[in-house]
């Protein structure tokens, strides 16, 4: 295979994040539809095996050994069990699932980064190098300031809150093996969501219904229910979609796709579902066999683990295209599937959107004069990404 270019620094993004975790999604193609591999368990690259073990909550679990519930209650609390995937779950989600629709996710990027784009795009159109890589964590950090209530940031401080979301991201570093966190990482993630969620209980009794604070207390969601689920987007929402926007103004760059996203400004749908699915922020999805069940032919025990490896089934079909038709067996694999489909889906949408829209908005191709790969990141990064309209 003789990679493009696109794909090239898509990889070098992998390697420089974790050579593992490389190693695994790039070799995992082998791994279709269900492969057993010494000391990770069960292992897939298949979506529809994906799919199947994603929507049958009945013989998989996110709270056992392998699974994000158990590492994750570790460090919120027992309460975890219950509400990930407990009797308390369905009433979670039913609660929640007004959280994020299209307009309030619309709603809320306007309100926490409009101002900021607006001096984005004053930037670009003026010929000015703009680090988007940092624009992104900037962009990502002041929406997590409102999010939590935080009130609004300069880029310094939204830099940093950022960076805090990060630290409490990286305890999963590690966890593809085993999920059971040491008493130290158990201690320093306890004390960054304490420190991060400090303005979350004033915030969920005042705050307004346009936020999102506001939002959980009229649909009667309590302290500990908001102030866990603060947490969990901290967690799910930093890199993840600072990653995104980077990596796909990226993709658009480099495969020569945003020359016709330029002469067709209504192809944005198109790249930001083929950047979602080309990045796959989240690329790896684990879960705790609950019962014995079978599965692509494969007898899976109770207890055992198995991983699913959704960025090598997500790019199988290809690269970054504008023109790719649907891929049901695909269809937002980037997001999980199933009752644990990501709840701030629609969120991630909007921020990746309203990024390409800035850079697009000057109607002029750019071109990127620096780029730099994150080290030791949970999720491939740029720790750089300059660009320059022409």
């Amino acid at each position: 295979m003789h990679p493009d270019a696109a794909t090239r620094h898509e990889w070098r993004l992998l390697l420089a994040a974790r050579p593992a975790l490389a190693a695994l999604l790039l070799g995992g193609r082998a791994a279709v539809p269900l492969r057993r591999v010494p000391r990770l368990g069960w292992v897939s690259a298949d979506p529809l095996v994906a799919r199947e073990v994603l929507t049958d909550h009945r013989s998989f679990t996110l709270l056992g050994e392998g699974g994000v519930g158990h590492l994750w209650a570790q460090v919120l609390g027992d309460w975890v069990y219950d509400l990930f995937d407990g009797a308390g779950h369905h009433d979670l989600r039913t609660r929640a699932r007004d959280l994020f629709t299209e307009a309030t996710a619309a709603a809320l990027v306007r309100g926490a980064w409009s101002q900021r784009l607006a001096q984005a795009r004053e930037a670009l159109a003026a010929g000015e190098t703009v680090d988007v890589a940092d624009l992104a964590r900037v962009l990502v950090g002041r929406m997590l300031a409102s999010l939590l209530g935080l009130g609004d940031l300069d880029d310094d401080r939204a830099r940093a809150l950022f960076a805090t979301g990060e630290r409490l991201a990286a305890t999963a570093l590690g966890s593809a093996a085993d999920t059971t966190l040491t008493p130290a990482a158990v201690a320093g993630a306890k004390a960054i969501v304490d420190d991060l969620t400090r303005g979350v209980p004033d915030a969920w009794a005042h705050a307004g219904p346009e936020t999102l604070l506001g939002r959980c207390r009229a649909l009667g969601l309590g302290l500990r229910e908001t102030t866990g689920l603060s947490a969990l987007l901290m967690v799910a929402g930093t890199e993840t979609a600072a990653s995104a926007m980077g990596r796909t103004v990226a993709l658009l760059h480099d495969t020569g796709a945003q020359h016709r996203l330029l002469a067709d400004p209504a192809a944005l749908p198109d790249a930001v579902r083929e950047g979602l699915r080309v990045t796959t922020p989240a690329p790896v999805i684990g879960r705790s066999v609950r019962r014995d069940v079978t599965v692509a032919g494969r007898r899976l025990r109770a207890g055992e683990r198995i991983v699913l490896l959704t960025w090598t089934a997500n790019t199988a079909p290809g690269g970054f295209d504008l023109d790719r038709p649907y891929l049901p067996e695909n269809r937002q694999l980037w997001f999980g599937a199933g009752r644990h489909l990501c709840l701030g889906a629609p969120l991630a949408r909007a921020e990746l959107g309203a990024l390409l829209e800035a850079v697009t908005a000057a109607g002029r191709p750019w071109t990127v004069v620096r780029r730099a790969p994150a080290r030791r990141a949970l999720v491939p990064t740029y720790r750089e990404l300059s660009v320059r309209i022409a």
